[in-house]
């Protein structure tokens, strides 16, 4: 078999396309295939698909393909418009790259693959080609599977922010938490955002009353445009928000009382912690803290805390009545930082309730902002929040990206 022969069948080259001339240039290491089309050949109109539209004319075109070894290798043909009786002169569609890309639709999967694992900028230095044009294959392949989403079965929405650079820039992440999976980023983190989100939800086969459970934190703003937009469903705050705002109250009495307790500096971590997270060393010294004692007041909200949790695992018929008790627990503890979150959570009662009929968390939320604080942390951080909102969908978003890459 000749060379031309060899690098046809690899290609997948069909007729009329054909490998005209392969050229090595060792100074360059680089590798050239020059394709043609048979003389004579007639395309089908890349619009309306008419067969038997004859070459009008044609110009050269260069697409990167996949190294060969070490080796760049590039790929030249002369391509040709057709004439249509129907739609004029159009430019032909190539089988081996997407109109308007000057890649392959190989070297793009291969930029797919790698932009899944490692930062843009890294994929950029190893394959030798400029950010932006990355971000362009990138942006494109998540653009055109996020058409072909079906969004007609979602019924459980979880919502959560989460900061794209530092300072007060927000992204609001929208999951299918039955799919477990990203089905929409807006900029943001007002009740705007979840109107956006109804919109694309619309907009991909998605109905409003679908919606039937939705989990967010205490925001304010997320609450306002659930119950405006979608007045259908029950609201379950997550867990971890809920904790987490006890966990800020504990923070703030100990920051308050190490100012005359020195042999709490530095305990911070002991008291927001989990047990099971707690070196050996870290529990002897959080107990001996615990004492009463010491009557340490850090030591009586860290029990309020740990009283709150244990909310979660009474049964549905106890639940409201141990809140009850805790909250007049909480009130009279003395501390202000635990009154004002004990008022926050009584604001806040029945979404807080909810969870022992609807189970939902944000937990695999939570796990997917730490892929993107990963992702972030390699990237050092994205140019704009749009790069930030495609990587997103690229790496949470289970999105179908192969159709196109045969």
């Amino acid at each position: 078999m000749k060379t031309e022969e060899l690098f046809q069948v690899a290609l997948s080259l069909t007729p009329p396309w054909y490998v005209h001339k392969i050229t090595f240039d060792p100074e360059r290491q680089v590798l050239d295939i020059e394709l043609n089309f048979e003389p004579g050949a007639q395309f089908p109109c890349p619009v309306c698909g008419s067969e038997g539209c004859k070459v009008y004319d044609s110009s050269q075109k260069t697409w990167r393909h996949l190294n060969f070894f070490q080796h760049e290798c590039y790929l030249h043909a002369r391509l040709p418009r057709v004439r249509c009786g129907h739609c004029g002169v159009k430019t032909l569609n190539v089988p081996w790259a997407r109109p308007g890309s000057g890649f392959t639709l190989l070297f793009e999967a291969f930029i797919l693959q790698l932009a899944k694992e490692m930062p843009v900028n890294a994929v950029a230095r190893l394959i030798g080609e400029h950010d932006t044009r990355i971000w362009r294959v990138i942006d494109h392949y998540v653009q055109e599977a996020r058409t072909r989403e079906d969004f007609s079965k979602v019924r459980k929405v979880g919502i959560d922010e989460t900061s794209s650079k530092r300072g007060h820039n927000y992204i609001t992440v929208f999951v299918d938490l039955d799919r477990r999976k990203v089905i929409f980023v807006a900029p943001g983190k007002d009740s705007q955002t979840v109107k956006a989100f109804r919109d694309d939800l619309r907009a991909h086969g998605g109905k409003t009353e679908n919606i039937v459970e939705v989990c967010c934190d205490m925001s304010s703003a997320y609450i306002s445009g659930v119950s405006e937009t979608f007045p259908d469903a029950e609201l379950t705050f997550d867990k971890f928000h809920v904790v987490k705002i006890l966990n800020d109250a504990v923070d703030q009495v100990r920051r308050q009382e190490q100012k005359e307790r020195p042999e709490l500096k530095g305990s911070r971590f002991l008291w927001l912690k989990n047990e099971i997270h707690l070196t050996p060393k870290q529990k002897e010294l959080r107990e001996a803290l615990s004492m009463k004692r010491l009557h340490l007041k850090t030591a009586r909200a860290y029990r309020i805390k740990l009283a709150f949790q244990q909310f979660y695992e009474q049964p549905l018929e106890h639940a409201e009545e141990y809140l009850k008790r805790w909250f007049f627990w909480a009130t009279h503890s003395r501390l202000e930082p635990i009154i004002k979150a004990a008022y926050t959570i009584k604001n806040h009662w029945q979404g807080i309730l909810r969870w022992f009929r609807s189970r939902v968390t944000n937990g695999i939320l939570e796990a997917i902002n730490g892929l993107i604080q990963a992702a972030k942390r390699k990237a050092r951080g994205y140019r704009n929040s749009q790069n930030l909102i495609t990587m997103v969908y690229l790496i949470a978003g289970k999105l179908d990206l192969a159709i196109h890459l045969k």
